[in-house]
């Protein structure tokens, strides 16, 4: 009868293994043989077999006292299971390894190590035999260790691993997901090591993690090695790809964010004892600040990894949990694990639960949020796990930093804040299995806010949370998508802030009608078009020492402007895909254009800005030609560049019919076409000339949105900013809707499609019918006026049979 083998090498693994040497070690296995020719490169390596495992514990008789002492846990309240764990890794730590399990280990290694020469050193990972499943990930549960040497070397930590497998917190794992601890074996997985301590490493996601979205790959990463990505202790840069760009070949990088990498993990110096083999092997220094600043991949690099991951989770069938590293000797990027992704299965899709804040305050901390809720509680800050019994159920917990070891104390918890972590991070991983909210990253959040404190955590406003100091108020609205009536007239959204777009793609809406450029502007790339292009004109000192520190890291100042736009333009077409995207070209008035850092030098002083040097007129001015082709540049790298033509552009305030054809002209000019790969260019219908011309604007652009805010102000002659006459503002008034009436009929009678962005339609069901009773194409929201927005429609619907007729 032949020996069961102790030992597989990862050419011999594939998933069908996963019996034999666990979820991890099978899945390398199986992309070592079957992914190699795709270009995905995995480091070489071996398993032990669960036959090793078994052998140590028959060899030194320890089924029976392990399994006499589970028995004896607490499985309701783990009273005992810090008592329970420590004498079974005792157990398992005095036992001895069998000579069959070691001489097959020891000759793994040396066969590795030839095959290998230049790489002594060896990754060795826990794999148990239950782990990476697509219902239970057991990410983090069991140890590894890094940079290890040396036949002695590896046969400690395969079994320093074995004994993690009664890690406290995976022996709660195993009994809270259903396993039998006494069924599932440890294999360890011995790889050779990468060697990104000295360049970079992270973790991928082949679906966004937070809003299940399918269409993106998210990528973070950090300086040094993984770990410090996978336990969340540092913030790490992310990326976004776009798959149907990766698939199409199209640059499918949509946005990215600087991470402040504030640490960087790397390999300890050998132990002075040659013998001490339970030295640290890692450390964790302080990056240097030059090092935070700038991304830890190239734009080529992330591509590379988008593709990888395409490739692994079209392999698999699956969304993955994918790690990946790159050799600071060699550089080139590896792929060292890849497992289901488990978080997204038991998300509700079609379910809303919507928060929104009705009042505000002092905030106490920012970070990261996790999921979208609102919570208010006491604040308990704690140190440890060790102190995890002062954290009482409802309570929010603020902490460094968590790891598995905090999991039984994490159930307790309302919500988590911590000071350290991105959105890959343990915190955030557990808080999405809990079915929690988490704000992580925030850096400081346990000197700003005091233990006990009544505090109040939002998730509800996009990428960013939020902790404010006292109880606030808060509505809260649940919603079942799948039951709210569409109305046959197209329902949109208007969007201004991009970190929202996730969240809203979400929504029961047909796209976006109105991306506001000027949120973007202001808010991310802070400064003026026209301080980019003549930077060396520019006098404000104090501005160009701030412009000079926003563009280090750009091959020149405009390119940090079409960068940034692009990005973000980008990143809400991407998430809306195959959906339109409506982008209005650049409204600010020359007020608020001189707010922009080193706008001043550039910008007129008006009387009366909103009347004066804004929208079309701006465009082919010599004051902002340079600045407006900066404008076209971000949107056609999403277009062409990234493939994104779903994206539609949109001209402001155009007063007369010649303005409009001198600036569809000057777009092609910067490169955008009308009619090229599609593109529409769409005017705004907000000025009485756009009306009473209506027919001959519809002869140079494409379409129209009515703008009722200026389109009521120029009808009434009310300037809307002014509080003393805003009782009179109405775009219900006569006269307002007779001109829409108007612009609405001859749009149709010229066959271009017309839509309106605004409140009305929202808050007056009978503006709604209006609407659609004149067979207005589509109808704009903001998010919050959405839903009421699409029964007024409906309603309007039922009421005005005709009114369906004429849309459909």
């Amino acid at each position: 009868m032949a020996l069961p083998a102790y030992t597989l090498f990862f050419r011999e693994l594939t998933n069908d293994k996963v019996a034999q040497v666990g979820g991890k070690n099978a899945s390398l296995g199986e992309m070592f043989n079957k992914l190699s020719d795709q270009g995905i490169r995995v480091p070489d390596g071996f398993a032990t077999t669960a036959a090793a495992y078994w052998l140590l514990l028959d060899e030194n008789g320890l089924r029976a006292p392990l399994t006499e002492l589970l028995n004896t846990l607490d499985t309701q309240e783990f009273s005992n299971l810090p008592d329970v764990g420590a004498r079974a890794r005792s157990l398992v730590h005095g036992a001895v390894m069998p000579v069959a399990v070691a001489a097959a280990i020891r000759a793994a290694y040396r066969e590795l190590t030839a095959e290998n020469p230049d790489r002594t050193e060896v990754a060795v990972r826990s794999s148990a035999t239950a782990e990476d499943l697509p219902t239970a990930s057991f990410a983090g549960q069991h140890d590894s260790f890094l940079n290890i040497e040396g036949e002695q070397g590896v046969l400690d930590a395969c079994h320093r691993c074995f004994e993690s497998l009664f890690n406290d917190r995976a022996i709660k794992y195993r009994v809270t997901n259903g396993f039998d601890h006494m069924q599932v074996a440890l294999s360890v997985g011995v790889q050779t090591m990468v060697h990104s301590d000295l360049a970079s490493a992270g973790v991928a996601f082949t679906i966004e993690p937070e809003t299940g979205h399918e269409h993106f790959i998210y990528l973070t990463g950090s300086w040094g090695l993984g770990e410090n990505v996978v336990q969340g202790a540092v913030n790490p840069d992310e990326f976004y790809l776009f798959k149907p760009s990766l698939r199409d070949g199209h640059r499918a990088l949509v946005t990215k964010k600087l991470g402040d990498k504030a640490k960087t993990m790397r390999y300890a110096a050998p132990p002075a004892n040659a013998h001490d083999q339970r030295a640290d092997t890692i450390v964790n220094t302080d990056t240097p600040a030059a090092q935070r600043e700038v991304f830890v991949l190239t734009d080529a690099e992330v591509e590379q990894l988008g593709r990888w991951c395409l490739v692994i989770e079209e392999h698999y069938g699956m969304p993955m949990d994918i790690e990946w590293a790159k050799d600071g000797l060699n550089n080139q990027l590896y792929i060292v694990q890849a497992r289901p992704e488990t978080i997204s299965q038991n998300r509700e899709a079609l379910r809303l639960h919507e928060y929104h804040l009705t009042e505000t305050g002092p905030v106490l901390a920012t970070g990261k949020a996790v999921g979208s809720q609102i919570v208010s509680g006491v604040a308990r800050i704690i140190d440890s796990p060790a102190d995890g019994h002062r954290l009482q159920p409802g309570e929010i917990l603020v902490t460094d930093i968590t790891s598995p070891d905090w999991n039984a104390v994490l159930q307790n918890a309302a919500v988590i804040v911590t000071n350290r972590g991105g959105r890959t991070s343990h915190a955030a991983i557990v808080a999405r299995e809990l079915g929690l909210s988490a704000v992580v990253g925030t850096l400081d959040a346990t000197t700003r806010i005091k233990d006990g404190q009544v505090i109040t955590v939002s998730c509800a406003e996009g990428d960013e949370g939020q902790v404010f100091e006292g109880q606030l108020a808060w509505t809260e609205t649940d919603l079942d998508l799948a039951q709210v009536a569409r109305p046959a007239t197209k329902a949109l959204l208007i969007l201004a802030d991009p970190d929202r777009a996730l969240q809203l793609a979400r929504y029961p809406s047909q796209g976006v009608g109105l991306m506001r450029m000027e949120f973007v502007i202001n808010n991310t790339i802070r400064v003026h078009p026209m301080a980019l292009v003549e930077f060396d004109k520019l006098t404000d000192q104090a501005a160009r020492a701030e412009i000079e520190q926003l563009t280090a890291h750009y091959s020149s100042k405009p390119e940090y402007f079409v960068e940034k736009l692009a990005q973000a333009i980008g990143f809400v077409a991407a998430t809306f895909f195959p959906r339109e995207v409506i982008v209005r070209l650049s409204d600010f008035k020359t007020n608020e254009y001189a707010d922009l850092l080193g706008g001043r030098q550039f910008e007129p002083h008006e009387e009366n800005p909103m009347l004066g040097f804004r929208g079309a007129s701006r465009y082919y001015s010599p004051q902002y030609r340079e600045g407006f082709r900066l404008e076209c540049a971000a949107l056609r790298r999403v277009r062409h560049d990234m493939g994104l033509t779903n994206v539609k552009a949109m001209v402001p305030f155009c007063r007369t019919v010649a303005e409009g054809r001198q600036v569809v002209a000057l777009m092609e000019e910067f490169g955008l076409k009308q009619g090229e790969e599609g593109l529409e260019i769409y005017v705004m219908a907000e000025i009485p000339s756009n009306v009473i011309l209506a027919r001959e604007f519809a002869e140079v652009f494409d379409g129209f949105s009515i703008g009722s805010n200026d389109l009521t102000q120029l009808a009434l002659g009310i300037d809307r900013d002014s509080a003393i006459i805003s009782h009179l503002f109405d775009e219900r008034n006569e006269a307002v809707t007779q001109l829409m009436a108007q612009v609405i009929g001859k749009a149709k009678a010229s066959g271009r499609p017309i839509g309106l962005c605004g409140q009305a339609p929202s808050d007056y069901p009978e503006f709604a019918r209006f609407l659609v009773e004149q067979g207005i194409d589509s109808i704009s929201f903001t998010p919050d006026a959405l839903l009421q927005g699409l029964a007024n429609m409906v309603a309007a619907e039922a009421a005005v049979p005709a009114a369906r007729a004429a849309v459909a």
